[in-house]
């Protein structure tokens, strides 16, 4: 186990690529630069509510001086030898080119090796940046809870994501407007540490090629594949189109995972893109409890829900096609591209096809298993079925009757209204035994198979907002038992069973459960 104040730091982002040439730390346009050295604002009172223990056991660390890592972790003081900076990057918001974005918020405070990995440690909401705009670059309490827990939820549900090291209060208050209503409020300041292998995002190409910098666009290119995609070989025409198929690869990898397990993003612009194909930037997320595909919990994207739930693939497509666009100054080229993008519409289909395929515990392959998860999907919205609660329970099915009971109690309708759909369930269940009938697996092979794809417990939106609920009053004892809860999605862990449950109705329309914006 090594001590965490004691790694080796190695800025290979910042020794690599070029550095804004000012230092004046305000809001303003940085030209020519991947990135600006900042520092850190100092919180008055820091108070440290939660460490992923596990994520440190998967590191090897292990923390010997507690104050001198609240320190580190807050803000208060640099890593040892390290020097912070926050990264420049532009993007296309809600579909619009919106100009140099950035990091606004996060501030990278060391690039350390752990084994033979070099790890970015980025603290989200530790004060501005020169890529602030308006905004203080704070975070609150609230959207901080929900980014650490969610990260370590999304990393053991077997989704491709960015981690959590740690949640800290600062002990300042940071004023928000949390519906952009008018009414701003004081809240609790706070900081996640979070921690990935890059930051990179489609975003810090795009602001390259937009500035038409195409020196500068080699130079970020070339650095991700020497750092991320070595086995690319040197950089060329034909490995920056390898880079490419790389890059959609893990993206289209990283939304059927999000389709398995019913996330939705809420966020999904170009500059929330990573180009190792992970899930960052966690702000009005949430998982489907009815199945609806026209779902997104963003009230910024409430009137044209861009992106719902069911668009995701989509729009990662539109994302990955303005990465393209942005790559395209080096390969000069567009076939290659193009061939590569109309393979991701075909690919995504496929595997979507095999997941949900795993998911109703389908190991061979029929004709007609298209048509049986079609008519299930159609179901599934039509009579408001819960997503994980079905999935999970589906597992257990033996015979249609007894099942339609289960499937009813999975409804959010009452029952007279479920009643309208009791024939078309028993259908599609009578269907679904005799297609079981025909897999050569036996009842507990596929039972284990089921359970390893459907979660049990994923991180419903009331949950978290029970745990800033009682945060907010300095009682993190929530934060806790849910994050132990979310280390083992997949196991049944009966002491937790009362999370097994339904959206209760109180917060179906409630501000953190049901309605989310981008405010931190």
């Amino acid at each position: 186990m090594a001590n965490f104040l004691d790694l080796e730091v190695d800025q290979r982002f910042t020794d690599s690529l070029p550095a804004d040439y000012l230092t004046v730390n305000m809001p303003r346009q940085v030209l020519e630069a991947c990135f600006s050295w900042v520092e850190t604002k100092v919180p008055s009172n820091p108070s440290l509510v939660h460490r992923s223990s596990e994520f440190m056991k998967e590191l090897k660390l292990e923390v010997e001086d507690e104050e001198a890592f609240l320190k580190v972790v807050s803000g208060a003081v640099p890593y040892p030898g390290a020097k912070a900076y926050a990264m420049c990057y532009g993007g296309h918001q809600f579909g619009h080119w919106a100009g140099q974005l950035g990091d606004g918020r996060a501030i990278n405070i060391a690039e350390l090796n752990i084994g033979s990995s070099n790890w970015k440690f980025q603290l989200k909401g530790a004060g501005p940046t020169p890529y602030s705009r308006r905004a203080d670059g704070l975070a609150v309490l609230r959207s901080s809870i929900r980014e650490y827990l969610c990260s370590e939820a999304m990393h053991h549900l077997g989704v491709p994501t960015t981690r959590a090291l740690s949640l800290v209060t600062t002990g300042d208050l940071v004023p928000r407007d949390i519906m952009y209503s008018g009414d701003v409020q004081d809240e609790p300041g706070a900081i996640v540490c979070r921690v990935s292998p890059s930051f990179v995002r489609f975003g810090g190409f795009e602001i390259f090629t937009s500035r038409q910098d195409v020196e500068n666009l080699t130079k970020l290119t070339n650095h991700v594949i020497k750092e991320h995609y070595p086995h690319l070989g040197e950089p060329s025409k034909e490995t920056y189109v390898k880079f490419f198929a790389e890059v959609v690869d893990r993206t289209k990898k990283m939304i059927v995972h999000w389709q398995r397990v019913g996330f939705v993003h809420g966020v999904m612009n170009t500059d929330n893109m990573s180009i190792l194909g992970l899930t960052i930037d966690y702000g009005p997320y949430g998982w489907l409890e009815d199945y609806n595909p026209g779902w997104t919990p963003n009230t910024t994207d409430a009137q044209h829900k861009r992106y719902r739930f069911g668009s995701q693939a989509s729009i990662a497509l539109w994302n990955l096609v303005q990465l393209a666009n942005a790559l395209f100054p080096l390969i000069e080229e567009a076939k290659p591209l193009e061939d590569i993008l109309e393979n991701y519409k075909k690919e995504y289909l496929a595997e979507y096809f095999e997941m949900m395929c795993a998911k109703i515990g389908l190991a061979e392959r029929s004709n007609l298993d298209a048509q049986l998860i079609d008519e299930l999907k159609e179901l599934l919205e039509s009579s408001s079925i819960d997503m994980t609660i079905f999935f999970r329970n589906l597992s257990q099915f033996e015979e249609p009757n007894t099942f339609l009971d289960v499937v009813r109690e999975a409804s959010y309708l009452e029952d007279e209204k479920f009643d309208n759909f009791v024939d078309s369930w028993s259908s599609w269940l009578h269907d679904y035994a005799v297609r079981l009938g025909q897999e050569k697996r036996s009842r507990e092979e596929r039972i284990k198979a089921m359970n390893a794809v459907n979660p049990k417990y994923v991180l419903r939106n009331y949950m978290a907002q029970l745990a800033i609920d009682a945060a907010e009053h300095e009682d993190y004892s929530l934060v806790d038992e849910l994050y132990q809860l979310l280390l083992k999605p997949y196991d049944e862990q009966p002491e937790m069973e009362k999370w097994f449950a339904k959206r209760p109705d109180w917060a179906l329309n409630k501000v953190g459960c049901s309605m989310l914006s981008c405010s931190s």
